[in-house]
């Protein structure tokens, strides 16, 4: 079933305590499409780049089977550009730079064969661009979204009236504290859930990811890796196995947005493994299966004997 991801595609400088790298292939749709198209077909993707934007890297987004229909050069600007600087605690990183070049006139137009899609990820972008994205599609089934802490602090009327209009949120524990100006988390899913997205994630990075669903809450691990080589891009990678593996359903049900989340989880431990979107490019479905078969083993919860004759 189909999937469109709109977002950005973008050059990264990224830095770690242990390498670095320069104009890395980047964005939230790169990721989230390149994770998606495992699982499902065909997966479409709207963004801007510049003049600068290598044909190599478009090359490589079409050879992984990415529908680029979407994808609009700008002949007269540059590509959105980001730089990272890591802590030894890679949960912890500085910006260095956002410099947002083609995407300060971004206006995206989706192509009318796109309009009908079954799927939508909204990337992180102004929520002015997210609203103006759903203005042009035909009745999508799940309508999945992510912000930032930028967003909810410069532009919190617009994002809440983007929250009115989408099915899914998908966050992590700091944007979800901030979002609903209360710490305890399960106390702000139902606040962040009462704003509109009735299926709310909150990712916990190494703890990882949380789903709440009417009163259902679940709770997944992440996978424990011993090499972590780049976290950029793990959270849209996390939304691009999601929704693709949702894709695949014949009902979106709370069984189906639960195994999903272990779906997410599976693809983004595989992400961090290499710079950049590398480990995605590369993957078998064996590599998958037994990430899924790992999750499934760390999940299980051994049969619990009741106790008795307790004194107190």
């Amino acid at each position: 079933m189909s999937i469109l991801a709109i977002g950005t595609v973008a050059f990264d400088v990224i830095e770690t305590p242990f390498k670095s790298a320069e104009q890395v292939l980047g964005g939230s749709a790169t990721y989230i499409t390149l994770a998606a198209r495992y699982f499902t077909d065909p997966v479409r993707l709207v963004a801007v780049v510049g003049n600068d934007f290598p044909e190599s890297y478009i090359n490589i987004l079409r050879d992984q089977g990415v529908d680029l229909g979407g994808l609009e050069v700008d002949a007269e600007g540059k590509t959105f550009a980001w730089g990272g600087r890591y802590h030894y605690d890679l949960n912890q990183r500085d910006t260095l730079y956002t410099h947002l070049n083609v995407l300060e006139t971004f206006d995206p137009v989706v192509p009318e064969a796109y309009r009908k899609s079954r799927v939508v990820c909204l990337g992180n972008l102004d929520p002015d661009i997210q609203r103006r994205v759903l203005d042009q599609m035909d009745g999508p089934e799940l309508v999945v979204c992510d912000t930032m802490n930028f967003w909810i602090e410069n532009t919190p009327q617009s994002l809440r009236m983007l929250l009115k209009r989408i099915d899914c949120l998908i966050i992590n524990d700091s944007e979800a504290r901030e979002l609903a100006e209360e710490p305890n988390l399960i106390v702000a899913a139902r606040l962040i859930r009462a704003m509109g997205p009735r299926v709310l994630v909150i990712k916990k990075g190494e703890h990882g990811a949380m789903l709440f669903i009417d009163d259902v809450v679940f709770v997944a691990p992440a996978y424990p890796l011993e090499d972590i080589q780049d976290p950029t891009g793990a959270g849209d990678v996390f939304m691009g196995g999601f929704a693709g593996y949702i894709a695949r359903e014949e009902h979106i049900n709370t069984e189906a947005l639960k195994r999903a989340v272990i779906y997410g989880s599976a693809m983004a431990s595989f992400s961090v493994e290499r710079f950049g979107p590398d480990r995605l490019l590369d993957l078998t479905e064996e590599e998958i299966n037994t990430r899924l078969d790992a999750f499934r083993d760390l999940s299980t919860i051994p049969t619990i004997v009741p106790l008795v004759g307790i004194t107190p």
